[in-house]
Order: structure tokens, then sequence, then C-alpha cells
């Protein structure tokens, strides 16, 4: 029997700004998905990352399955309305749309799925981000699944000698999933071609060539590209498999000491360095810095065992330590530079209004 890993995320309402969701809202959200999803879950886990509520969940019914995305989107409604109640900032942010049609797909929650036959153990990590983007993950998939620097598994492990196949999609193409398969390790350079930039392609996921497994699936939707206008970043979602013909969790998580400068922050229109957190942080820095949890689990007929928090190691302090001073470093340019996002991603804030009016004011010298 395939069983169903489905990850759905939402920000629907936060303390103080964005700051981190209240205890009644994650009870209402818990509650619905405990009291609803009996007939159709096998197991669920319930978690916070800054801002966003994450609904984990085994299944039966594959990727994409009406019955768990609706039991999703209307538990994160009735969270709504809680937020509501409590007057909590941004209530229903990330609920772009106004009825349920078929799958959240599309309709703001970030949504990575994966299917697979359940292994004899099967280990994964489950990651979720905040005040960043899709494109946060693109470093540490590529380096996990492509480079001997950072994963000696690719040389000592017979399993993992014929690489991996990347999908990445140009999120800037709105018609449709424009994506390209590639290659690693024939195509190392084009996979890092596309991966540089960060805000137009994306990982989506990676499987292994010597077994066609998928490893990796991750959230892709822009939201800008849904409502037409800034309303937040993405807040990424990812789940990968772990160990056997896949890279080591080690080797997995060890890209994450870098803490490389991925968009967002403040108003989603900056570039700041990607911090690893425990389990259930919220934000606070210039409403970030960006920040990524990772929930460790073990799996057995669909029944997870409880968490455990990847980056609440001591060795993650001093990366942290780390991670706060580049920011604070990057905050001093202010607005300057390489401080802002690009202006193709500025597109979508107020700038542009500022931009058009002092256009109308240039005039050509004689």
């Amino acid at each position: 029997m395939k069983l169903t890993l489905s990850v759905i995320k939402a920000d629907i309402g936060s303390i103080g700004g964005h700051i981190q969701p209240s205890r009644k809202v994650l009870d209402t959200v818990s509650s619905h998905v405990r009291d609803q999803g009996g007939q159709l879950l096998i197991d669920t886990y319930i978690s916070y990352t800054g801002d966003d509520i994450a609904i984990l969940s085994t299944h039966a019914r594959g990727p994409g399955d009406e019955a768990v995305h609706r039991l999703c989107w209307e538990a994160f409604m009735a969270g709504t309305e809680t937020a509501k109640a409590e007057g909590l900032y941004g209530a229903g942010q990330d609920l772009l749309k106004e009825a349920f049609s078929g799958n959240v797909r599309g309709m703001g929650p970030a949504v990575a799925e994966l299917e697979f036959d359940e292994r004899p153990n099967e280990p994964f990590l489950f990651f979720a981000a905040d005040k960043t983007d899709p494109g946060a993950y693109n470093l540490p998939l590529y380096l996990a699944f492509a480079d001997p620097m950072n994963t000696p598994g690719l040389m000592l492990s017979p399993s993992m000698a014929k690489g991996f196949r990347f999908v990445v999609m140009d999120v800037a193409h709105t018609e449709g999933d424009r994506v390209i398969e590639l290659n690693a390790p024939e195509e190392l350079y084009e996979i890092a071609t596309l991966l540089r930039d960060t805000e137009r392609y994306v990982v989506e996921s990676v499987s292994s060539r010597e077994s066609g497994e998928q490893a990796v699936s991750v959230s892709t939707s822009r939201l800008h590209n849904i409502a037409g206008k800034y309303t937040g970043k993405d807040d990424p979602v990812m789940l990968v498999r772990v160990q056997k013909t896949f890279p080591a969790t080690g080797e997995v998580l060890a890209p994450y000491a870098i803490g490389p400068y991925v968009a967002g922050c403040m108003r989603g229109s900056h570039q700041m360095p990607l911090m690893p957190v425990p389990l259930n942080s919220g934000i606070s820095y210039f409403d970030g810095p960006p920040v990524v949890s990772c929930a460790a689990f073990a799996m057995h007929d669909g029944k997870l065992t409880e968490a455990v928090d990847a980056f609440a190691h001591p060795f993650w302090d001093n990366v942290r330590n780390t991670v706060s001073e580049k920011a604070i470093g990057m905050r001093r340019q202010g607005f300057f530079g390489a401080a802002m996002l690009p202006m193709s991603e500025l597109e979508y804030t107020g700038i542009m209004e500022k931009l058009k009016d002092l256009d109308e004011r240039f005039v050509l010298r004689d």
C-alpha cells in the first residue's frame, strides 16, 4: 500500500504583528483536524514556524486528495474565525480564495506532498520556513543532493552513485507549471545556473536515479502570482526522505550552517541570512530574520513517532549567533543596493507607484 505525506501551511493570524499564532488559534486548528480527520488520516502533527501553522498528515489517499485538502482548508478557516475573534493581525492572510475548489494549490497555503511505498524504516525530515520564499531551499538541496564536498555519500554509497534528478520550476511563469528536469552530476553546471536565481527558478522535487523514488517535495507557489500584489512572503515547506538511497540526515542538515542570504524579512523586500531555529519558534528582529525549522520523524504503517527537533542541538546555537551578526551587518546597509530585493520582486509593492510619479517629473536637459 502506498502512503502519502502531506503538509499544508498557512498564515491565518498572529499576535503582535508577524510574531506567532495564538494558543487558541492553534487549538482550533488542531481540534478541527482531530475531530474531522478520523476517517481520512492515519496520523497528524501540527506545529508553527514564525506566524504560520502547518498541518502534517499521513494517509493512503494520494497527493492532491480533495478530502484531505478540504479538511486542512476548513481547519484554517475555523482558525481564522478564532483569530478574528481575538483581534490577531492578518487573520486569514494566506487564504486568498473565497471558496474551496478541489485542493488548496493556488489558493494561498503552501503545499508539499510525497507518495511512496514505505520502507521497513522510513526516516524523513519536515522543513518549514517563514519570512522567505521557496528559493531559500535551492542551495541546501543543491549541496545535499549534488555536491560531494557536502555529501560524501555521493562517493561512498553505491546506491547514490548514479546521482539525482532535479525538477526545477520557473515560478515566474503564471500561465501554468513550467518545469525542466536536470540530472546530477552530468548537468551540474546547468542546475547551478538556474538555482542561483532563487526568485525565478525553484527546486520542486528531487528523485533518486538509482531507484526512481522521490526524495524531496517543495512547495513552489508564489503568493503575489496568485493575488497580483504583495501579500507576504511565500513561507515554503519541504519534505525530505533520508538514508539508504538518499543522503543521510546530517548531509541534508549541514548546508543550513551557512546561513545563506535569502529573500524576505520586513515586508518581504530584503536580503537577509536564513536562520535555523527550534521547532515552534516565533519571529522577532526586523520581522525576521528568515527562519527555517526541521522536525525529524520515523514512520511505520503511516504512524509517526514523536518529532525530534533537528535544530535544537547546541551546535546550532553558534550558527544562530553567526546568522544574527550577518543580519545586523546587512541591516546597517538599510535600503541601499543588495540589502533590498531587485526591482522585479519589488514590483508587487507600493514602490512602483513612487517610481511612476517620479518618472513623470524627469526632464530631458538641453
